[in-house]
């Protein structure tokens, strides 16, 4: 493919795909370490609604309605969650499950029963994105990264997760050792002093806004997967936690990479008509890495070891 066709119809998609692993893997780690893994699901699932019905007070499907209505479904989650555990006297673990479930299943409800033909807004969207149509119809090949009009072209999805994942950067540089800290010895971190649950809410907050700038993208298949697939291999790679982040990184680039591409070529390589979901490819494929590194990976014998 020459620089002609895949500048305009593959690189901002790829890059959002590449932009949206590694902003959910990198808080992933974190999750994994907690036992936590699986708030990124929950937070995937929680946000739709929201989602839903900001668009149905607005009318758009733009950042900040889409962002304001999936904090007030994360609040009515948590609400939600304490209400059932107290009231059914059940374990937290049982009420989280029952309170996501609900809000997704309504959440797929109001798309059902909305008009959301004008807008990228139902229920495949919500599960697979649109990345295959975030294209640049402004480019007209690589000298395009250099023209001011061009540019102003870029799809704004692009932006928003490319902000994100430095925000969720940053985020990492200037709170790691408390962090740290509070991961692996959380009564030593009280003892210095750290205010550990306000760390660890920190950590579940920045995941969901890297959870929600990536939804309306990538959908919610490919934030459950990058939030859980990549760090778990990575932490079967090595006891370091340094190492492990950078492992966890090569690997949400690699699947995004290769599902994307494995995603439009390789149903014609295997002689099919149609190519297939990119999200659905980039989450398989981060899947077979996770796979491939259980039963090759150095530390698969020891990986209840504690990270460093």
């Amino acid at each position: 493919m020459s620089g002609v066709e895949f500048v305009p119809l593959s690189l901002t998609p790829l890059l959002i795909g590449v932009f949206s692993a590694v902003a959910c893997a990198l808080p992933g780690n974190f999750l994994l370490l907690r036992r936590q893994a699986l708030i990124g699901d929950a937070i995937s699932h929680v946000v739709l609604p929201g989602i839903v019905v900001a668009f149905l007070v607005t009318g758009v499907v733009t950042a900040w309605p889409t962002m304001i209505g999936a904090a007030l479904a994360s609040l009515v989650a948590v609400v939600m969650i304490e209400a059932v555990r107290r009231l059914g006297r059940i374990e937290p673990g049982a009420a989280m499950g029952l309170t996501f479930t609900a809000m997704f299943a309504g959440g797929v409800l109001l798309l059902e029963q909305s008009d959301t033909s004008g807008v990228h807004l139902d229920v495949e969207h919500a599960l697979y994105g649109n990345l295959e149509a975030l294209i640049w119809l402004d480019a007209v090949g690589w000298e395009s990264l250099l023209d001011p009009v061009a540019l102003a072209g870029l799809p704004d999805e692009l932006l928003r997760i490319a902000l994100t994942l430095v925000a969720v950067g940053v985020f990492l540089w200037v709170c790691w050792r408390p962090l740290k800290l509070s991961t692996f010895d959380e009564a030593f971190a009280q003892t210095l002093g750290m205010r550990t649950s306000w760390i660890g809410l920190a950590l579940v907050v920045v995941a969901a806004i890297a959870a929600v700038a990536a939804f309306d993208a990538v959908g919610s298949i490919i934030v459950i997967a990058m939030f859980i697939c990549p760090p778990a291999a990575a932490r079967l790679m090595t006891n370091r936690l340094e190492i492990q982040i950078t492992w966890s990184v090569v690997f949400a680039v690699l699947s995004a990479v290769l599902g994307y591409i494995l995603a439009g070529y390789g149903p014609l390589w295997l002689g099919l008509d149609n190519a297939v979901s990119a999200a659905g490819m980039i989450a398989t494929v981060s899947g077979l890495i996770l796979a491939a590194c259980a039963l090759w990976a150095p530390c698969r014998m020891r990986s209840g070891a504690p990270a460093q």
